[in-house]
């Protein structure tokens, strides 16, 4: 019986070793930072945020929130959220909360409650989400997540319609935590996963001179050469024409009596 009772502890204690949420404590602001007051309505306008920096923004129910932060290599974020609602409302609603690192990939969560449901009657509603070890280098398949920056969205995936557009305010914290071991990798990414935002120049001034007549010298390019089929083409259709009119002119002047 003592054997069964300690194989059965034994077997609780590793339970709660390989759950997820036990190795992951919760984030706690960083002393003096600055509380954030905004977000962004996409990927491109999304508000920079340090881990450990408070965000506290006034929305409305339906809106597109984003964030984003750097990750570097060894750390372990966890996002924590808590949606509360001023007015009442009419039904149910689920919201999320995702990740996405520098490639716009999905990033899973490890624990958390990354999409719950607030019933009608519920002031608030508490999400979160807890990323895997940042990596120094994986293979490009595997979708591992890589030092870079890091997107988050906060969103509304199911309401009732009459519930679109009435405010709430929005509680979130990044939190990063290092340590608990290496992981074992022999390679490092040579440069952080940034989205190219930025994959051309815009030119303010005028051309040279030399540049302009290179641009007319080039706009003959498209004239084709003088043995393609479509020069052929075009003169046998001009030969055709005039032979067709030809014809024409001779058949009629016949017919006359």
């Amino acid at each position: 019986m003592r054997t069964l009772i300690r194989s059965a502890a034994a077997l609780a204690a590793a339970g709660l070793a390989l759950t997820p949420a036990a190795a992951a404590a919760a984030p706690t602001p960083s002393p003096g930072a600055a509380t954030v007051t905004k977000a962004g309505t996409s990927f491109l306008t999304a508000t920079t945020i340090t881990p450990g920096q408070p965000v506290r923004v006034a929305a409305s129910t339906g809106d597109h929130l984003y964030w984003s932060f750097r990750a570097e290599a060894g750390q372990v974020h966890e996002v924590t959220a808590t949606v509360s609602f001023g007015t009442a409302r009419t039904g149910a609603s689920t919201w999320t909360v995702d990740v996405f690192d520098g490639l716009r990939r999905r990033q899973a969560c490890t624990a958390g409650a990354q999409t719950p449901t607030a019933a009608a009657t519920a002031a608030s509603v508490a999400l979160g989400c807890t990323l895997r070890r940042v990596r120094p280098w994986a293979e490009p398949w595997s979708g591992d997540p890589l030092p870079g920056t890091y997107y988050l969205r906060l969103s509304v995936t199911d309401l009732p319609e009459p519930d679109l557009g009435l405010p709430v305010d929005v509680d979130l914290l990044v939190g990063a935590a290092t340590g608990g071991g290496g992981s074992g990798d022999d390679g490092e990414l040579a440069a952080p996963l940034v989205a190219n935002t930025r994959a051309g120049t815009v030119l303010t001034a005028e051309p040279a001179p030399e540049a302009v007549a290179e641009d007319e010298v080039g706009l003959t390019g498209w004239l084709p050469e003088p043995g393609s089929r479509w020069v052929w083409t075009s003169a046998g259709g001009v030969l055709a024409a005039v032979a067709g009119v030809v014809g024409f002119a001779l058949t009629r002047r016949a017919r006359r009596p």
